[in-house]
């Protein structure tokens, strides 16, 4: 029989390397197995009666699906029956140890500008008073989870609600946009938006359910098997921060010396650190005999500090990327050593290494109960950065052997994430090339591919359950705009996003558009809200959205 969650621990670290410690490997898991959503449970412990079990219309499918297999014939009404699985009227302050909590999200499609509601205007617009940024649109919903809200806040008003099946909900809502409407957590997806509700949002590692409006609690009267206790188990979520080029040298690096090396993180270290796991791109080698940075310099040959590693120590970092093109500006023992340095932190390292044999070598990574796998590659060169079979540097793209290896990890178990250095263009539509490579690594498996390489951010799009993003700009770089060889000056390279995927039962199933603004050629900082509103329109546009 299965119990309720017990204090959790995160789950081990694998690498593809030597065993580390690293920040985010904790001890053993010990905990009581609970069934997955995803799992058949079996050895389900019943009280035989001769009784028939109503469902009520309220049962989200997965508890529904889960009482059929108890075996127990249905009863067509609640009168007709000798047990009853259902909305507990009233709803208790806290759910009882033989309850099952169900979350819900709010949610909107994924190219959706407004971030969440107070959960006194989800209230007016269900009572059909418009109110809030969805002021007078319909939440869809499937209908049993109509007739779950229903039962907790009365029936809607007329209008207020459209309901079609859950397999046509994310479509019809695409097909309505602007549109809002309410899923049960097991059935978020990438093309869904999460929208909080006073600021709470259930993929958020600091959930708080018990301030969260959008949850129910059921209960079978008697209870002749065990429910699933809840259908989100905080232990099962990993949060992942991807974050574009970082390059701590030149004007970056200047602002580092006069107001410490702390300073450009100031503003970002807590959105980066409450992540499970936080990679970094560093396009740099740390050299001991760095030249003191000149903010002025028109050369590209860069090297930054040792002592600079202490911003991406604060930052939290876990995955270092090193498909970066200056990457052995000095020489290749500088980028040696800086893996050393990497090592030494116990942080993961892919796209670039010690040989080719390394650089070639996805990190993969464990992280309560969901497997992840990064692979990268360098595809503008030059070709002095690639590594050899004797010489560290970036990986090579070989795409014909990154797809097989992308193909055979998710084969493995493993969610694949493909990273690109691929050719700077200045705009935020990719070209032919770019749609035609990051879409094949998709195709062959790969949950998420990010473009690291661009300077100025990109667009992004879904294809096929994958998010594919062509550049997320700059993290730590100094480039508070770009001049073009016409002479006009570029300053989208001052926006910059952080993407924050969310990964639940070794599957991907959200990602949130982080957004931060450059400042004093060194620091971002979280955009203000006309800020935000302006650069998602303008990349949604360009997107075709």
């Amino acid at each position: 029989m299965w119990g309720g969650p017990t204090a959790p621990a995160a789950s081990p670290v694998a690498s593809s390397g030597p065993a580390t410690p690293t920040p985010f490997q904790p001890a053993e898991d010990t905990r009581t197995p609970t069934p997955s959503l995803t799992e058949t449970p079996s050895g389900l412990t019943l009280t035989r009666q001769a009784t028939a079990l109503w469902v009520s219309p309220a049962a989200p499918d997965v508890l529904h699906q889960f009482a059929l297999i108890s075996g127990l014939p249905l009863a067509a009404t609640s009168d007709t029956a000798g047990a009853r699985l259902g909305v507990i009227q009233p709803q208790p302050a806290s759910p009882g140890p033989q309850d099952s909590l169900w979350i819900y999200a709010l949610v909107a499609p994924f190219p959706t500008i407004p971030d969440g509601v107070a959960f006194t205007e989800l209230q007016s617009a269900w009572k059909g008073i418009p109110a809030g940024p969805f002021s007078g649109r319909p939440l869809w919903m499937a209908g049993s989870t109509l007739a779950a809200f229903s039962d907790l806040w009365g029936a809607p008003a007329p209008g207020a609600v459209s309901v079609v099946s859950a397999d046509q909900l994310v479509d019809s809502a695409w097909a309505n946009r602007p549109a809002w409407g309410i899923v049960p957590f097991e059935a978020l997806e990438p093309r869904w938006k999460v929208l909080s509700v006073d600021d709470q949002s259930p993929i958020h590692n600091d959930f708080n359910p018990s301030a969260y409006p959008l949850k129910i609690a059921f209960d079978l009267q008697p209870l002749l098997f065990p429910l699933l206790p809840t259908n989100r188990y905080p232990y099962r979520l990993t949060v992942l921060a991807m974050t574009g080029t970082t390059a701590l040298v030149r004007g970056t690096e200047d602002k580092m010396v006069k107001n410490g090396v702390l300073y450009p993180g100031e503003d970002i270290r807590s959105v980066l650190r409450s992540a499970d796991l936080t990679h970094v791109s560093n396009e740099v080698s740390f050299d001991p005999n760095c030249p003191t940075p000149d903010p002025y310099t028109s050369s590209l040959q860069f090297c930054s500090n040792p002592a600079d590693i202490a911003l991406l120590d604060d930052m939290g970092v876990d995955i270092v990327e090193l498909t970066g093109n200056h990457l052995k500006d000095y020489g290749a023992a500088d980028l040696l050593s800086t893996i050393d340095m990497y090592d030494q932190r116990g942080w993961l390292h892919y796209g670039g290494g010690r040989n080719l044999a390394d650089a070639l070598t996805p990190a993969k990574v464990t992280n309560n109960d969901n497997k992840l796998a990064f692979v990268g590659c360098n595809i503008v060169g030059p070709p002095n950065d690639w590594a050899t079979d004797s010489t560290p540097g970036s990986a090579p793209c070989n795409l014909d052997q990154m797809a097989a290896e992308i193909s055979q990890l998710r084969a493995s178990g493993y969610l694949p994430i493909m990273t690109f250095q691929y050719d700077e263009y200045y705009q935020s539509t990719p070209t032919d090339y770019e749609q035609r490579d990051f879409r094949r690594m998709a195709d062959a498996g790969a949950v998420i591919v990010s473009g690291s390489q661009a300077h100025m951010p990109a667009t992004m799009e879904l294809d096929n359950g994958s998010f594919i993003h062509y550049g997320l700009g700059n993290l730590f770089f100094d480039q508070m705009s770009h001049l073009m060889p016409d002479g006009s000056l570029i300053y989208d390279t001052r926006n910059e996003f952080v993407d924050r995927h969310v990964f639940y039962e070794g599957r991907y199933i959200s990602t949130e558009l982080l957004t931060f603004l450059l400042e004093d050629f060194s620091r971002p900082r979280p955009m203000t809200t006309p800020e935000r509103t302006r650069f998602l329109q303008a990349i949604f546009t360009a997107a075709g959205w």
